[in-house]
């Protein structure tokens, strides 16, 4: 039986969104579609005004991943997320983590750790989108030239 009190904070016995288990979700669906090549969900995924910060210091919109992943300049063959940490603020969730990456962006060999930043809003229709994205090797761990997300 429900108290008057927890009635009154949750009158329909609805159970509140958990957010951050949402965008924890949402991070292995990312992955799965990084190592998919999925074009078509990853353009679901990312907002029209995505921005993200490549390894090497690059900015790449939305349209500019999109052409790489359709065009395969950018391909990924492991990515195993670590240390997943998901941070709420409103409607803005900030993703930290690390990640073991094997693949190649323009033909060149990226393989090694890398720490993550991914940001996600939440919409008023509920549907979460990544916005920003930054990438940053962690030591001399990795091989890259021109690497990218």
């Amino acid at each position: 039986m429900f108290s008057s009190s927890a009635a009154a904070k949750n009158p329909h016995g609805q159970k509140k969104p958990d957010y951050k288990r949402e965008v924890e979700s949402l991070e292995e669906h990312w992955r799965i579609v990084q190592l998919n090549n999925d074009v078509a969900e990853m353009d679901r995924l990312l907002s029209d005004d995505y921005i993200g910060i490549t390894m090497n210091g690059q900015v790449v919109t939305k349209a500019q991943l999109l052409a790489r992943m359709r065009t395969r300049q950018l391909t990924v063959k492991q990515i195993e997320l670590n240390d997943v940490k998901v941070k709420l603020i409103g409607s803005t969730a900030i993703v930290t983590s690390e990640a073991r990456v094997d693949g190649s962006s323009e033909g060149v060999p990226v393989r090694g750790m890398f720490r993550y930043t991914r940001i996600y809003t939440r919409l008023p229709n509920g549907v979460w989108k990544i916005t920003n994205f930054e990438a940053t090797p962690e030591g001399g761990s990795h091989r890259r030239e021109s690497a990218h997300e």
